[in-house]
């Protein structure tokens, strides 16, 4: 069974400290869904384990079966086995995706030969148009098909764990469920572990979590089962609110110039 652990997990940008102490543990085929309130941390978390540039890691450390993440450099942590899906998936002009895709998986010593039918059988299963294959990577595409691209480039990559940044932002209904279910079936057929950074219940209505967290202000303060998540459709994050009446996130996200003041 593959683990991804991260312990004391602390990480400052442009000199302003984001993580304050992240302790999680995700194990082969587990769902951990994070939540919390706008600003609270959690795109920095994802940018953190996946080492994007402009993100200081000051302490902790985060480990994928033993082996040390924040020592490699962000493709090496691919190959290792973690996984990211953008909050928003960026263009690639004049890099085809069967060229990514074929690079990617020689870089884990896989059959390349197989890469053009995995991509058109995943790419139907989710229910991207095989007419989008053909061009750069997500250039021209919309939203939602970037997003269906993300998961279809997953299933085909088969990674030990994913990291989900907002994975339901700008999804339609349909969208919204048809990568969802591919990531749920994959916790099941190869054993996926899911990071899932998400505000809304709605992911996890397809997405079935075994775990939630609530991050706040860079600390994860309760962890429980998927009723957790029900009920903060309920009661939104009003526990973790100080006295003073002010979000205890305060405006950490103008902190960070990388961050989606949204997330």
């Amino acid at each position: 069974m593959a683990e991804l652990r991260i312990e004391g997990l602390t990480a400052d940008v442009a000199g302003r400290q984001i993580l304050h102490g992240i302790d999680l543990v995700v194990r082969s085929g587990e769902v951990h869904a994070v939540m919390g309130p706008n600003g609270s941390g959690k795109s920095t978390l994802s940018h953190v384990l996946m080492g994007k540039p402009g993100y200081v890691v000051t302490g902790g450390s985060v480990t994928l079966d033993g082996v040390d993440l924040l020592t490699l450099p962000t493709w090496q942590r691919a190959q290792a086995g973690l996984f990211l899906a953008m909050q928003y998936p960026v263009e690639v002009p004049g890099v085809s995706l069967d060229d990514l895709l074929t690079e990617a998986l020689a870089g884990a010593g896989r059959d390349v030969s197989v890469v053009h039918t995995e991509v058109a059988a995943e790419a139907e299963r989710i229910g991207l148009a095989t007419r989008l294959l053909d061009r750069p990577v997500n250039v021209d595409l919309s939203g939602g098909e970037k997003k269906r691209n993300e998961t279809m480039q997953l299933a085909v990559l088969r990674p030990r764990f994913a990291v989900l940044d907002e994975l339901d932002s700008g999804l339609d209904v349909d969208a919204l469920r048809a990568c969802a279910r591919r990531i749920e079936a994959a916790t099941t057929e190869f054993d996926l572990g899911v990071l899932a950074i998400t505000h809304y219940t709605r992911l996890l209505e397809e997405l079935k979590p075994d775990m939630v967290h609530i991050l706040v202000k860079g600390r994860i303060v309760e962890s429980g089962g998927p009723e957790m998540a029900d009920a903060l459709e309920t009661t939104g994050y009003a526990a973790w609110i100080t006295e003073d009446g002010e979000s205890p996130a305060g405006a950490d996200w103008l902190a960070d110039p990388f961050a989606d003041p949204f997330a």
